[in-house]
């Protein structure tokens, strides 16, 4: 009799220990937690090297970690998107997020933004070669046309690299429907074709 109770038992745990993995596996799938971060936060975190400090003749000030620094207006998608300073998942569950190493929208060099491919970039995968991209910040508005799309492993560090000329770089994760951590980034390269200050 004892033995009966003692298979029951441990089968019991078996039975609640899997319910509650994929319960855990399940909430962090729906809430999205697979961040969509610029591969310079993985780089960050492996060589420990904080992002530099960026001098800035538009904007007078740095903004801090989390604060609201403008939109991202896709005119295709008839979309307008909040930017936030920062890309970890406080940034990224609220709108796009602006890498910190890399220059503010407007300025000479490469601005990284990313943003959730089941949010905010759902239907980024639209906006092509030619399309506009226009962001609006305090400094003022500045048009970006596409002129590069980029499927990238995961793992490329191409997409932080810095950029003779001012770049709006857009990405997030690929496959879009796919379940699960993406192995690809779908990248967009957009060129400042002209700035409103």
């Amino acid at each position: 009799m004892n033995r009966k109770r003692l298979v029951r038992f441990f089968g019991a745990c078996l039975i609640a220990a899997g319910i509650a993995v994929a319960a855990v596996s399940g909430l962090k799938w729906k809430n999205g937690l697979e961040a969509v971060k610029p591969l310079s936060v993985e780089i960050e975190r492996q060589t420990g090297d904080a992002p530099m400090q960026i001098q800035s003749s538009l904007y007078p000030k740095q903004p801090k970690i989390g604060e609201q620094i403008g939109e991202l207006i896709i005119p295709k998608l008839n979309m307008s998107l909040a930017i936030y300073h920062g890309t970890d998942e406080d940034e990224l569950e609220k709108g796009v997020g602006h890498y910190a190493g890399s220059v503010l929208p407007g300025e000479a060099d490469n601005c990284v933004l990313s943003g959730h491919r089941d949010t905010v970039f759902r239907r980024l995968g639209e906006v092509g070669q030619g399309d506009l991209l226009i962001v609006r910040t305090s400094a003022g508005t500045f048009t970006y046309k596409v002129r590069k799309v980029r499927i990238v492993d995961a793992d490329d560090r191409t997409v932080i690299v810095p950029k003779p000329k001012a770049t709006l770089t857009v990405s997030t994760c690929y496959p879009f429907r796919y379940v699960g951590p993406a192995p690809q980034r779908y990248v967009l390269v957009a060129n400042l074709i002209n700035d409103r200050s």
